[in-house]
């Protein structure tokens, strides 16, 4: 910023054009963009016909419903582009709207920058143990009769996750990218109409979910189908298709890999920055939130683009690849137990699922439409209910084209009628999805009771504040518990009187059947990430308007956006939870198969009356209040040091107060953005060694007391109490936090005092405490929960 500027040596601050700092060390384009652009466009296109004819001829030559799924792909590809170009025609507003936009932009594509550069180096250095792991494993006897020797399964494994963890990322910059662009059209579009600025945050988000599910589809569709032409799949003397999915494993591992670190540093960043910005401005100073005086307010802005888009990206993404890979396992596993003669249906039919929900997600994001109005100052529909029409829009599409595919894929003549049964379990999916929504809606959202008494709590304090949220966020666990446990159980039950049983005549179907309810469960994934994308997007649109001083007519709208999508961001999040937890399920049945497999024996249970293996569970249920524990300390030490820095700005220059001298704004980004990247490394690393440490220890306590499979059972207790707790632990941090926020919001309307009053003060305590809970710890743990399913099977072989 200009130096007159920064000594203040100006006029009223308000009668100048607003200035923000640049915070862009240099320009930054990832370096594949670079290289594309330079290419002549003739050039580049021959390319991209070469590439896709390359992809449909690898998919042609293994399975007509490949190029089905990558037909789908490349159409909503190119939706995607089709909705960019409509948010990006949309103007940016008046200079002063563009200027903050521009610095929210520099600070958050320089963040991710230096992030994703630290999580790169640390994959590499992942990739090269898994190698060295892979190299010296025993194999199984499907490998050892197919031919697939260690070394091949070792690149293969080490390939898979490298890609997982490159198109994890690549999503990640996606949402980041869409946000960052979007936020001051819906600041500009707010100044005309509620409607218009609604559907531009829509379809910035839509066209985010479309990018992200698209790529966790065509990322397995594309590795399925190179190892399936690679290794000669299903010729005499190769491998079986049936286990073909299994080498699929490192792609989920990769994504989680990098999602972990995504979520825990964008999370730290934001919701640092926020609590700063917040006890200082709002509480000691009494200015608005994200008023242009508070020293504080770019970093909060660039925060929600980092921790909630860029991180809630690569979240969705690993969440539906881990999903797709458990259900591709279990069908292969389950149509081998069965012998039918054609296993391909019920492996690709994750894929298909997800290339339906690309296309219905898309008519429920075009089905949010602008109006012409006559006021901007009075929204004419409740953004909710209309948020809530296309949802349902979705989800009815959703049973249909769910029946078709199950009909279409999995039909057999061995169980005519099991198709059915499965449709009917993706129905219970469906259901779930709705109920997961439903509930988290109504325990955050203000127009419903408990938020209203949570609200209420704060007019008689700090303290009582407090106590009424952490009762509502531990009450808040039940319905949705109740829901996983009735799905699983009937979907569980629907799958095992499918008819379909193994050579004995035992029923073989329960296991897919719930892999199935998780597909259905995720298959309006798109529509809920748009909603999820919503939300930051819509909050950085209100920190514009108000940095610019816009009509409170403007603010009014953003506000009320802004509130809508705190809903939304917490009812994704406990959808995430919800279908964690169904993969997890699903994942550590597949943990169960592999070991069977490795040490040729069955493995279908674990003992927790045996001391070591109840130990493993106390551990797992450990490293979830840890690692919860360091994530929520990490955002208090960089707070701290945001509240300090505030604090002396405001100290050493008394003109800020009064719009004379401007805020050093780059200083705060810089101690977030460092903070937050030397503070996600330690509970990273503690979910990621946990597991490996104990397996590996327990494997060589086993071997000297003469339990071979010792260090697997542990692992597998591990595996069991960290998911059941981290479910528990992460729906109680993300309602709590989400309903904290918004009891603030609702006292912000003018109800119990309004902003300002001593009730309000209590609130925004309350919403200080729920910002690490919900935006840091919380969604971490989902990610965690599928990470340590993941983790533990690939590194299976090293606990036997």
């Amino acid at each position: 910023m200009d130096d007159d500027l920064e000594d203040g040596n100006v006029g009223p601050y308000q009668d100048k054009t607003r200035t923000f700092p640049s915070m862009r060390s240099k320009s930054y384009t990832p370096l594949i963009f670079q290289i594309l652009m330079r290419i002549n466009a003739r050039v580049l296109f021959l390319l991209l016909l070469i590439c896709f004819g390359a992809v449909f001829y690898v998919g042609a030559s293994t399975s007509p419903i490949i190029v089905f799924v990558f037909s789908i792909c490349i159409i909503s590809f190119l939706f995607s582009i089709y909705l960019t170009k409509w948010v990006l025609a949309k103007d940016e507003g008046p200079p002063e709207m563009a200027q903050i936009a521009d610095a929210i932009r520099d600070g958050a594509e320089g963040f991710f920058r230096t992030q994703y550069g630290t999580i790169s180096k640390m994959a590499l250095l992942l990739s090269l143990l898994i190698l060295g792991i892979y190299l010296f494993r025993n194999t199984t006897p499907q490998q050892e009769s197919s031919g697939l020797g260690r070394s091949t399964s070792a690149y293969i494994t080490v390939a898979s996750f490298l890609l997982g963890a490159l198109c994890s990322g690549v999503a990640g910059y996606v949402g980041m990218w869409v946000s960052v662009r979007a936020n001051v059209r819906v600041s500009s579009a707010a100044r005309r109409s509620a409607r218009e600025a609604l559907q531009v945050a829509v379809r910035a988000g839509g066209l985010s979910a479309i990018v992200v599910v698209g790529m966790a589809v065509v990322g397995v569709a594309i590795l399925y189908s190179t190892f399936y032409v690679l290794l000669d799949v299903d010729s005499p003397g190769s491998m079986k298709v049936t286990d073909l999915p299994l080498l699929l494993v490192g792609y989920g591992f990769g994504a989680s890999f990098v999602a972990l670190f995504a979520q825990l540093g964008g999370g730290i960043y934001t919701k640092a920055a926020d609590v700063g910005a917040d006890l200082v401005g709002k509480v000691e100073q009494g200015i608005p939130e994200d008023d242009p005086r508070n020293p504080a307010v770019i970093a909060d802005l660039v925060g929600d683009n980092v921790g909630d888009c860029a991180a809630r990206g690569a979240d969705l993404f690993e969440s539906i690849a881990a999903e797709i890979i458990s259900a591709m396992i279990l069908g292969g596993t389950m149509a081998q137990q069965c012998k039918i003669e054609d296993p391909s249906g019920f492996i690709l039919f994750p894929l298909v699922v997800h290339s339906f929900d690309l296309v219905i997600s898309s008519v429920g994001i075009l089905s949010i439409r602008s109006q012409r109005e006559s006021a901007a100052k009075v929204p004419v529909e409740d953004p909710m209910a209309i948020l809530q029409k296309g949802y349902s829009i979705t989800i009815f599409l959703a049973i249909i084209t769910f029946g078709l595919s199950t009909r279409w894929l999995l039909y057999t003549e061995k169980a005519p009628s099991a198709w059915l049964n499965f449709a009917l379990c993706g129905l219970v999916g469906i259901i779930t999805a709705y109920a997961f929504v439903w509930i988290t809606k109504y325990y955050t959202d203000y127009k419903h009771e408990p938020v209203r008494n949570l609200a209420l709590s704060s007019s008689t304090g700090h303290g009582t504040n407090i106590i009424a949220g952490v009762s509502l966020g531990l009450e808040s666990t039940a319905l949705p518990v109740l829901v996983i446990s009735a799905s699983i159980i009937s979907a569980f039950w629907l799958g095992r009187t499918s008819g379909l049983v193994d050579e004995s005549g035992n029923p073989t179907g329960g296991l897919f059947g719930t892999a199935v309810a998780t597909m259905g469960m995720l298959s309006t994934a798109a529509y809920v990430l748009t909603m999820d994308m919503f939300g930051p997007i819509a909050d950085n649109a209100g920190g514009i308007v108000e940095m610019s001083q816009q009509p409170e007519s403007v603010r009014e709208i953003t506000d009320l956006l802004d509130a809508v999508g705190n809903t939304t961001k917490a009812t994704t999040k406990g959808f995430a939870i919800g279908s964690a937890a169904l993969a997890s399920f699903l994942l550590f049945s597949a943990y169960m198969d592999e070991v069977a497999s490795f040490a040729h024996t069955p493995f279908n249970q674990v003992d927790i009356a045996i001391p070591e293996v109840f130990v493993g569970g106390l551990l797992g249920s450990m490293l979830i209040f840890l690692f919860s524990a360091w994530a929520c300390a990490a955002v208090g030490r960089t707070a701290q040091e945001v509240v300090n820095e505030v604090r002396r700005q405001f100290i050493e220059r008394p003109g800020i107060m009064d719009y004379k001298e401007k805020p050093d704004y780059g200083r705060c980004v810089a101690i977030v953005a460092s903070a937050s990247l030397r503070e996600m490394i330690k509970p990273g690393a503690l979910a990621i060694i946990t597991p490996i440490v104990v397996g590996f220890l327990f494997k060589l306590l086993g071997h000297f007391t003469g339990q071979p499979l010792l260090g697997a059972k542990v692992v597998a207790s591990l595996l069991m109490f960290a998911t059941v707790s981290g479910i528990l632990m992460a729906l109680f941090l993300n309602t709590s936090g989400g309903a904290w926020d918004n009891a603030k919001k609702y006292i912000e309307t003018g109800v119990l005092g309004g902003k300002g009053s001593d009730c309000h003060k209590a609130a925004i305590t309350g919403d200080t405490v729920g910002d690490p809970f919900k935006d840091t710890a919380g969604p971490s743990l989902h990610v965690l929960i599928k990470l340590l399913a993941t983790i533990t099977l690939v590194m299976a072989p090293i606990f036997l």
